[in-house]
């Protein structure tokens, strides 16, 4: 499982409108990587819902909000338009990212066990360092739980 002080893994995968978004590109930047489970459900539209209302906040501190699901590009689309999100959405149908994060994995819900993604942030550094990880989240208040977060991170040098 991936813990704070570790690299991020690197991917390269396709965004919402079919962009190619590859985290090394973002050195220099923060970057919140927010993993969900799925597009539009209530937990998941809270969230995103959360992170659009402060979005100008994380834009004038320049950092990078990614959500991240296993629904395809289709999906993202739908679920972006539905709810004026601004920030992109990645593709991963083939759970690559979410199985190099740790956060795809066995879960129980109502006594069923599946595989999914299980709701995890990760806060990364401009060095692409992973500087803090949020394993339980409240999807009401989630962007300010991490905007909170990355203020006690120390300065990067």
């Amino acid at each position: 499982m991936l813990e704070v002080g570790q690299k991020a893994p690197d991917f390269k995968v396709q965004d919402t409108n079919g962009n190619t978004v590859e985290l090394a590109k973002l050195r220099g930047k923060k970057v919140v990587l927010y993993f969900y489970p799925k597009d539009d459900t209530p937990g998941c539209t809270k969230e995103a819902c959360s992170f659009r209302d402060s979005y100008g906040v994380f834009q004038k501190r320049e950092i990078v909000v990614l959500g991240v699901s296993l629904d395809g590009q289709q999906s993202h689309q739908a679920f972006t338009a539905k709810y004026h999100l601004p920030f992109p959405l990645l593709v991963d149908t083939d759970a690559r990212v979410s199985s190099a994060y740790g956060v795809y994995r066995e879960k129980e819900f109502m006594g069923k066990k599946s595989l999914g993604i299980v709701r995890t942030t990760f806060i990364i550094d401009e060095q692409g360092v992973v500087r803090h990880i949020l394993r339980k989240v409240n999807t009401d208040i989630h962007s300010q739980e991490v905007l909170e977060a990355i203020t006690k991170l120390p300065r990067a040098a």
